[in-house]
């Protein structure tokens, strides 16, 4: 059929609807409209056709000429009967363990149109943006893939939400606005600030007021230990803000200034000067059984498997980042194993260099080229690694630089539902770690090229097929973990361990001898010190446009 996916966004949800739908044989196209776009969705339902038109997220109603003229299928993060704007948030400020995804027909009443597909997931403690990537992601998909088979055979009757045939009562619910996010720092115990933060932790954020500004709060996870009096800021720890609750502690990881297009940024790095002297606690890099606190690169080991575990807020990574995961690299290959799992958490892998960061700082060039070249010697460390296997597990999505990083590892595992974006031409770059050696080695010259220059979203499978990925794992997000670590066992416990190890040393060997790393580090930096440097270069105001969530022109 062709589908034209209408949306607010090129969100991953989005992506992972439009690289599906491609798969399963379906002709794709996308309309990104804004909240005043009509006559832009208008435009490209003329010039495409569709047969269905589908909307993964849309922040707008489709207006009524083209929902009436033409098949509009609606995807809403609720379960049946659950109406309005704010369904995740709704769902976890309620404390909801079950959820549900709803596709259904647009109509004059939000929500309110016939229901062509549901799937339920559960919601686990985690916060909104991650629950929508993962367990949300993977029932909307279920939901939208149904739906459309349903619509294709032409013999599928929906259930109209109305009438003796539908019993789910009607469920609306207006936005969630801040009044109701509103942290009580002298009475909420730290349960109660935890599900405020997580129900908006990538946008809009928690507003509130301290260290003689108002910010939003981004993000939130427990801590056992430090103890103060409520809402006072006990430490940092890695860019991040420790405040005190009525009876323990959070961890806030980023923090936005109020104020229009303003950029979300490690928390510390927000504040700047305005705590001084909170003192810095080091971030633990192995973690006891039962410990509850916040750390974003951890390691343990399981006999001969090394597990180096990192988590960085939507999955960007400053110069900063990119040194103390390195120093954790080196540290775990330091240890007498033979498997080392690099990853493996359940969200993002890593999209590469932050794009916050830089356009925050003074001279953002000269920040951007510190950031590339502190993820270009990250890369190299795990490509040079020859006396062990390394495995990269990807439980959420990856994109530009942190998809290169993944393609450095030995061996890829994806989780099934993740995504990959192994380009960079959308931000207006050449691209940088090592990708003009690691990506040709896995998929050839050719595959390269097409992947770089379309900037097409990949699921895991279509990745696993064209050599990107070494295994997809069909595992939950809760799941995926677990399913790595049972995997890497039994590679290092396999009897062709060391023999793979001899062998990968032997290439790296004949690779650097046919042309050194270093010289494809030198032709891509060359590239990308020019763009960097140069004020009129598109990937100034793409950046920009960006990280301040604002049009692009």
């Amino acid at each position: 059929m062709r589908i034209l996916l209408v949306a607010s966004a090129f969100n991953s949800l989005t992506q992972r609807v439009f690289a599906e739908l491609g798969e399963h044989g379906h002709t794709v196209n996308v309309c990104l409209v804004g909240g005043h776009d009509d006559d832009v969705l208008r435009a490209a339902v003329r010039r495409d056709a569709p047969e269905l038109i589908l909307a993964p997220m849309l922040k707008s109603a489709i207006p009524r000429d083209v929902w009436s003229a033409h098949p509009c299928l609606i995807v809403h993060p609720g379960p049946a009967g659950d109406r309005g704007p704010a369904a995740l948030d709704w769902a976890i400020h309620e404390g909801a363990t079950r959820w549900g995804v709803t596709v259904l027909r647009a109509d004059e009443v939000l929500d309110g149109g016939d229901v062509w597909a549901g799937a339920d997931c559960p919601v686990p403690e985690i916060g909104k943006s991650d629950l929508y990537r993962n367990e949300v992601s993977d029932a909307a998909l279920e939901a939208v893939l149904l739906a459309v088979t349903r619509f294709a055979s032409g013999t599928y009757a929906p259930t109209p939400q109305h009438g003796p045939q539908w019993r789910v009562p009607d469920h609306t619910r207006p936005a969630h606005r801040q009044h109701l996010r509103r942290i009580d720092w002298a009475n909420d115990p730290t349960d109660t600030v935890l599900r405020k933060l997580r129900a908006a932790d990538s946008r809009p954020g928690v507003l509130d007021e301290f260290a003689g500004g108002e910010w939003y709060l981004h993000g939130g996870h427990a801590e056992d230990e430090l103890r103060g009096a409520p809402g006072e800021v006990l430490a940092g720890r890695a860019g991040a803000l420790c405040r005190a609750t009525t009876d323990g502690a959070v961890w806030i990881p980023e923090l936005r200034a109020r104020g229009p297009a303003q950029v979300k940024l490690p928390a510390r790095l927000a504040l700047g000067d305005r705590l001084r002297g909170v003192p810095e606690v080091p971030a633990p890099l192995h973690l006891p059984e039962g410990r509850r606190t916040w750390s974003d690169i951890r390691y343990r080991e399981d006999g001969p498997v090394g597990f180096l575990r990192f988590s960085f807020p939507s999955g960007a990574m400053d110069t900063t980042h990119c040194r103390r995961l390195l120093d954790a690299y080196r540290r775990a290959c330091s240890r007498p194993t033979s498997v080392l799992v690099l990853g493996g958490g359940r969200d993002f892998f890593s999209n590469g260099i932050h794009l916050g960061v830089i356009e925050a700082a003074a001279d953002p060039g000269r920040e951007s080229w510190a950031n590339i070249e502190a993820m270009d010697d990250l890369v190299e460390a795990v490509l040079t690694t020859t006396d062990r296997v390394v495995v990269a597990a990807v439980g959420g999505n990856a994109a530009a630089g942190g998809a290169l990083l993944a393609m450095a590892a030995d061996e890829l595992w994806c989780r099934h539902g993740s995504i990959l974006n192994p380009h960079y031409r959308l931000m207006g770059l050449y691209g940088s770690e090592y990708w003009t050696y690691t990506l040709p080695r896995r998929v050839g010259d050719a595959v390269a090229e097409r992947l770089t220059r379309q900037a097409l979203p990949v699921t895991a499978a279509g990745a696993q097929r064209l050599g990107l990925v070494d295994r997809v794992l069909p595992a939950t997000p809760e799941e995926f973990g677990p399913e790595v670590a049972r995997l890497a066992r039994r590679m290092a416990a396999g009897s062709g361990a060391q023999a793979r190890i001899a062998a990968k040393k032997s290439a790296r060997e004949r690779d650097e001898a046919a042309k050194p790393l270093s010289a494809y580090r030198a032709e891509e930096l060359a590239r990308m010190r020019r763009t960097f440097l140069d004020p009129n270069a598109p990937y100034h105001a793409l950046r920009s446009a960006f990280v301040r969530k604002l049009p692009r022109k």
